[in-house]
Parts: C-alpha cells; sequence; structure tokens
C-alpha cells in the first residue's frame, strides 16, 4: 500500500480503537500470563511492544509491574496519557522495529496480532534482535498472532463490518501472496460522509516466527492456541509463542 506507514494504524483508528477492539482477547488471562512469567524471573520490568491505549499495560501496572510500552502512534499514547493510572507507566513514542529502549527487561510482548504491523521482513527481524538485546539472561518474549490463511485461501474481498441504522462499516481487503501482506481499508459510511482506515500487516507463519526469532537468539520454549494455554494444532486459528532469551 503506497505511502503507509507504521505510524499509520494509530492515525486510522486511535479514536475508535478502545470501542472497537476491547474484546479482542482476554486480558485478564493476558495479564495474568505476563505476570507468572515474569515473577518466574523474580519480578523485573516488563516491556509491551506496541502499548496502544493501555488495553493491557494498565491492568499490568495495577498488580504493581513496572512496565515500559512503546508506540508508533502519538494518537494512541495522547489517548493513554490521559487515564487514570497511565502516570504509572513509562511511555516511549517510537518504532518497535528500532526499539530504543534501554534493557534489561524480565518479559517483553506483543499483543493481537501487533507484531505484524511491521510490513515488512527486514522489519520484523529488526525488531526481533533488538527484542533480544533488551531482555535480561533467561528473559521472556510473548508474541501473539493469527495463523495466515493457507497458500490457497483468499484473504481479498470486501465484507460489513458493522451495518446499523446510521452507521455502516465496510472492510476491503487484498492479499499478496509472494510479499506475504495483506491491504485493507476499513470504509466508514455515516450521513456526514465516509471516512477512510487504512491498514497493513505482513503476516508470518509459526515456523517463520520460529527461525526469525531463533537467528535473533531466541529460543521457541511453548505454544498455545490462547493466553488460557490450550493446546495449538494444526487447525488452529491463532497462537501464543513464548521465546526465552538463553540464560547464559
Amino acid at each position: 500500500m503506497e505511502g503507509y506507514d507504521n505510524a499509520q494504524y494509530g492515525r486510522s483508528f486511535a479514536d475508535v480503537y478502545d470501542r472497537w477492539y476491547r474484546d479482542v482477547s482476554d486480558v485478564e488471562a493476558t495479564v495474568n500470563r505476563v505476570a507468572v512469567l515474569a515473577a518466574r524471573r523474580g519480578g523485573g520490568r516488563v516491556l509491551e511492544l506496541g502499548i496502544g491505549t493501555g488495553r493491557l499495560a494498565l491492568p499490568l501496572a495495577a498488580r504493581g509491574l513496572h512496565v515500559t510500552g512503546v508506540d508508533a502512534s502519538p494518537e494512541m499514547l495522547d489517548l493513554l496519557r490521559d487515564k487514570p493510572g497511565a502516570d504509572q507507566l513509562d511511555l516511549v513514542l517510537g518504532d518497535m522495529a528500532e526499539l530504543a529502549v534501554k534493557g534489561p527487561f524480565a518479559v517483553a510482548f506483543v499483543a493481537f496480532n501487533t507484531f505484524f504491523n511491521l510490513t515488512t521482513s527486514d522489519a520484523q527481524q529488526s525488531c526481533l534482535r533488538r527484542v533480544h538485546d533488551v531482555l535480561a539472561p533467561g528473559g521472556w518474549f510473548v508474541l501473539e498472532a493469527f495463523v495466515p490463511p493457507a497458500d490457497g485461501d483468499d484473504a481479498s474481498g470486501v465484507s460489513a463490518r458493522t451495518v446499523e441504522v446510521d452507521l455502516v462499516v465496510l472492510t476491503a481487503a487484498r492479499r499478496d501472496a509472494a510479499l506475504q501482506t495483506i491491504s485493507g481499508q476499513h470504509i466508514e459510511i455515516t450521513e456526514q460522509g465516509v471516512r477512510l482506515r487504512p491498514w497493513m500487516v505482513r503476516y508470518a507463519a509459526p515456523a517463520e516466527l520460529d527461525a526469525m526469532a531463533a537467528a535473533a537468539g531466541l529460543r521457541l520454549v511453548e505454544r498455545h492456541a490462547d493466553w488460557h494455554g490450550a493446546p495449538f494444532h494444526d487447525a488452529s486459528d491463532n497462537h501464543v509463542s513464548v521465546y526465552r532469551r538463553p540464560p547464559n
């Protein structure tokens, strides 16, 4: 998608993110899992990649964890700063491919397909290398993402996301299997007019993620289908993968 950059997601969705995506995953289960991993390291700092409006970071901080969050969107971070408890967070405006933060962190995590917002393989590999560098030896990296469609499946098309009396939201998407990208628009139609909310992801299968992580020095230690620990299998649509920086 020509002209798209990593900050575009926030420009597209900051004003509706909390309303549209508040139920995308089980917040309690996610927070529990991250907190357990931090406890295994005897506590320590937690890093969230793509902190957004604080859906996960705020409840983590409420548990007493020291959370640093990185996001490329000033709009998202502005909304987060206005929320109760945000003063307990360390917020960094920046590209998670570069990850300009100082470690060490006991746990780093990226939830809800956010890793795929890095729209090239090079950017994804750069991010994983930086995660390795800022993790403490023995630290954990948790990545949640969808399992990409099979090569024969077509993710292109138009669908209705929302149909109400005064609002219609259509989703148009186009998949490029060669580049492993999906480019899309949420097309919001109201009596006041039309607003386009563009988005783009570069997806990767679990095996490719494992290979990129291994090249960055991170070893896969477990994979589940969700944050509750459901078994991952060939028909799973999503995965929560836990990688570790070796202790030595």
